[in-house]
């Protein structure tokens, strides 16, 4: 079947774009784009045409099979030129999404129809490059080059309804949009080509307001910038000359190691849906959930869900804890009001989705049950083993753990396949990484129904077998451990979060651990300390801080003091002497550490943990590994994660540089087969 259609509607053409499953501006798409364009310019019977997509979508962007390949002509700009020269108008009919150059194809139009839920937008930015086919020139002469600076450099997607406010789009089709679309271009009389359009007047303060709140939203990312400078060249250029200058810019970014980065990304979110084992399961269905706790994971937790229009029951052993659980969630709900980000009606709509109650025996209803209650073995086992008895079969049993064995909470109940882990990142409600772990006897049906239930609740699943902190928590174990070896050492907690920092994190680990809590990771070592191995390197600072109550910015000190209401810490003298002291009593000689040393350190560990988990099975694919740690622990998207960084490095660097790794951990250290596993793609 071709991938484009000509149809004829009177003296209309219909040139119907039909390239399953989302009509992407494939090659073959272009080269019947081309095609149709020179049939219609020459047919005397045809007066208007208008471009529409089969299925559900218009043209929802580029074709991802052909991203990272060399560009094969004809390309976009070639297509718009074409209906650009062509002597008959062209309306877009617009429906599903029309993004990218989906969107940038139906600006070369001379008219845009949408149907109502229609998104637009140009949202290259995300994937480290600039609309490379006359976005960034024809925006500016709808809207402005303010609203276009704002739109492209936050890659918005844009609702037809705002589309039409904004003059994006030219009309709202409220009946069928093939009719409407045909009738709108049987009535133009001449081209309206955006080409042609002058660039409208705006103050230049503004403009560059505009821009530096762009680039700082933008954390100053080369494609950011970029895109500003191209929106700029629409009022200082010529059209040809400007769209020249685009192409290239575009085609230089294209080729980088950030949109390679971001790339690796986008696909890698593809892959992770793929699950070994859950091919022809079918998943159950999800129509009310619990939640057991009501505390900050909990009440988040319980959020998603209300989000996405779900009953949730949210059940806590005291009335008072259940109180403070359901303030806290009508607090964040009245801060999104007093931000207009939600309305009131909303807000009360989403309330009245919550259940409260103090009885355990209500998770009856539901056909999901997730717990969130402290992380203590005994306690999860005895809950579970309650509710084994309380929920209905065929109801999933899910617990939030961070670290602890699913496989033995589910040996606390009668129906271990349909226990499974789903761990949330806090805070729960915010974060999209969704750890769902898989545990030994977790039927495929129950992780094919978490696998449905996060696409519902818009979150990124990730799959994990069990093991000790899954995937996210084991990596950031071993790479805090390493940051605290490099610390007594000879580094400053201040030293190593400005070097991390430097590489593109938010926050350093030490700022990081402030920020969770101290109390939360001390909680945890003590839960070790039977298994723990007495020849192992240990570091006592971080238990000494948490003995003397400095548990973070909750207590006003951690491993920075903090002053009063203040979310950023100050160094504090006293931390550096516990640290010196400690560094003494061992008979370690403190050194000076580089940020670039720093770095190698932190990076060559986590690469190195990871390939431990793929050697292990806890992890199913590198590209997992990275999803987790930038999605959920703040890794810099436009690194790519850490084995998509390690494939990029010289091996023999990062051999040497986990020799010292070795050297600097001592007894127990493990080295993982980093160069199976970081393989450049």
């Amino acid at each position: 079947m071709a991938a484009v259609a000509i149809e004829r509607v009177g003296a209309v053409a219909v040139v119907v774009i039909d390239n399953p499953p989302v009509n992407a501006a494939s090659h073959a798409v272009r080269l019947g784009l081309l095609d149709a364009v020179a049939e219609i310019d020459g047919d005397p019977a045809i007066t208007a045409a208008v471009v529409i997509g089969a299925g559900t979508t218009f043209v929802a962007g580029a074709d991802i099979r052909e991203f990272g390949k060399p560009l094969q002509e004809p390309q976009l700009p070639r297509v718009l030129d074409a209906i650009a020269v062509c002597s008959k108008p062209f309306v877009a009919a617009l429906h599903g999404a029309a993004l990218g150059g989906g969107f940038e194809l139906a600006l070369g139009c001379d008219a845009r129809v949408a149907s109502p839920g229609t998104i637009v937008g140009l949202p290259e930015v995300s994937l480290g490059i600039i609309p490379g086919a006359g976005g960034t020139q024809h925006v500016p002469r709808l809207v402005g080059r303010i609203a276009a600076i704002e739109m492209i450099c936050a890659a918005k997607r844009i609702a037809a309804d705002k589309a039409l406010a904004m003059g994006l789009i030219d009309a709202v089709a409220e009946g069928d949009l093939r009719s409407a679309a045909v009738a709108h271009a049987a009535g133009m009389k001449a081209k309206r080509r955006l080409r042609d359009l002058p660039v409208p007047a705006e103050d230049a303060a503004a403009i560059e307001a505009a821009a530096q709140a762009a680039l700082k939203a933008g954390r100053k990312r080369p494609q950011v910038q970029a895109a500003i400078d191209a929106v700029k060249l629409s009022a200082e250029l010529p059209y040809a000359a400007a769209m020249v200058r685009e192409r290239e810019i575009f085609q230089q970014l294209r080729n980088g190691p950030e949109a390679a980065a971001l790339r690796h990304l986008f696909f890698a979110e593809r892959e992770a849906a793929k699950v070994p084992g859950m091919e022809g399961a079918k998943s159950r269905e999800v129509r009310r959930v619990a939640v057991i706790g009501a505390g900050t994971m909990g009440a988040g937790i319980a959020m998603c869900f209300i989000e996405a229009g779900l009953p949730v029951t949210l059940v806590e052993a005291e009335g008072a804890a259940l109180e403070r659980g359901m303030a806290r969630i009508r607090k964040e709900y009245e801060r999104s009001v007093a931000s207009g980000k939600l309305d009131a009606a909303e807000l009360e709509r989403r309330i009245a989705r919550l259940a409260p109650t103090t009885e355990l025996a209500s998770v009856k209803d539901a056909d999901l049950v997730i717990e969130a209650v402290f992380e203590d073995m005994a306690i999860k086992k005895e809950l579970f083993a309650k509710l084994d008895a309380l929920a209905k079969p065929g109801a999933l049993l899910a617990t939030n753990t961070s670290y602890l064995d699913v496989d033995e909470i589910a040996s606390a109940t009668g129906r271990p396949e349909d226990v499974l882990g789903l761990h949330f990142f806090s805070p729960a409600n915010v974060m999209r990484l969704l750890e769902v772990v898989r545990a030994d006897k977790t039927a495929p049906e129950v992780l094919a129904t978490a696998m449905a239930v996060a696409k519902k609740i818009r979150k990124l699943p990730v799959v994990a077998r069990v093991g000790d902190g899954f995937i996210g928590n084991r990596i950031w174990g071993a790479y805090r451990q390493q940051t605290d070896f490099m610390v007594e050492d000879g580094a400053l907690p201040q030293e190593v979060d400005a070097a991390i920092e430097g590489f593109g994190f938010a926050m350093g680990p030490f700022a990081v651990s402030d920020l969770a809590g101290l109390d939360i990771a001390f909680r945890n070592r003590r839960r070790l300390d039977a298994t723990r191995d007495p020849r192992a390197r240990y570091f006592e600072v971080s238990d000494q801080l948490c003995e003397l109550k400095r548990y973070g910015q909750k207590s006003g000190a951690g491993w920075y003091r903090y002053a009063e209401g203040a979310r950023r810490g100050q160094p504090d003298p006293e931390v550096t002497a516990l640290v010196e002291k400690a560094s003494a009593a061992k008979g370690i000689r403190r050194r000076a550490f580089t940020a670039e040393e720093i770095r190698w350190r932190a990076l060559a560990t986590m690469a190195n943990e990871a390939a431990q988990l793929l050697d292990e099975g806890v992890a199913m694919r590198a590209s997992d590994v990275d999803l987790v740690l930038v999605n959920g622990y703040g890794f810099p998207r436009h690194e790519g994660g850490p084995l998509f960084w390690a494939a990029r490095q010289d091996p023999a660097r990062l051999g040497q540089v986990l020799d010292e790794i070795a050297q600097s951990t001592g007894h127990g250290f493990r080295r993982g087969d980093v160069a199976r596993w970081a393989k450049k793609g």
